[in-house]
């Protein structure tokens, strides 16, 4: 997928086993404001299909036409619905003559947030170091202060590797379906900021 943008917009976001439903949409010169009109109706009509739970838009920057939005739904059965609708049909074939390139979808799941989609400016290492840092350290300090007592318990847990193994996977299971997805969209603004 290629997404060129910078300008982004979202709504609530979902829980683990998500499924992002991205489309992209390279619209004609002068075609923004009937875009724009367009997009606010078919996402209002996405958002009353059962399972929806969320959506962002990277609206295109420096001159750019090229609108990249990602609409979550809870299953990929709910994503199809909505997907195969006569109701998303419908409005398709109405943005028809705005596009260049036609209606270019992809569907994604996991852990995506931790790959930045192609044509879409990556955030500077240091703001991702940052980021990170700040997920990682207090978990790094709550899943210790938890683990220990469950150690003592089952003493084969309590067991220097198989410790560290649990909080590998707990960190990363946190950090992978939990807060990054949640805080790199608090963080957006912060995160992708062009004009430093």
């Amino acid at each position: 997928m290629k997404a060129a943008a910078s300008k982004s917009e979202s709504t609530k976001g979902g829980p683990a086993g998500t499924v992002a439903f991205i489309i992209t949409h390279k619209i004609k010169a002068g075609a923004e404001k009937r875009y724009e009109a367009w997009l606010a109706d078919i996402l209002t009509a996405s958002s009353g299909f059962p399972g929806y739970l969320g959506r962002e838009i990277f609206r295109p920057s420096d001159g750019g036409r090229k609108y990249t939005t990602v609409v979550r739904f809870d299953s990929l059965d709910s994503l199809n619905a909505w997907a195969e609708s006569e109701t998303r049909a419908s409005f398709v074939s109405k943005v028809h003559d705005l596009l260049e390139q036609g209606d270019q979808v992809e569907i994604r799941s996991g852990i995506d947030f931790w790959f930045t989609p192609e044509g879409i400016k990556p955030p500077k290492l240091w703001k991702q170091f940052v980021l990170t840092a700040s997920a990682v350290y207090p978990l790094s300090l709550i899943i210790p202060f938890f683990l220990s007592p469950l150690g003592k318990l089952v003493p084969a847990i309590g067991n220097e590797f198989i410790m560290a193994f649990l909080m590998a996977i707990i960190l990363t299971g946190l950090l992978t379906f939990v807060i990054m997805p949640r805080y790199t969209r608090l963080m957006k603004r912060w995160l992708y900021d062009e004009e430093e």
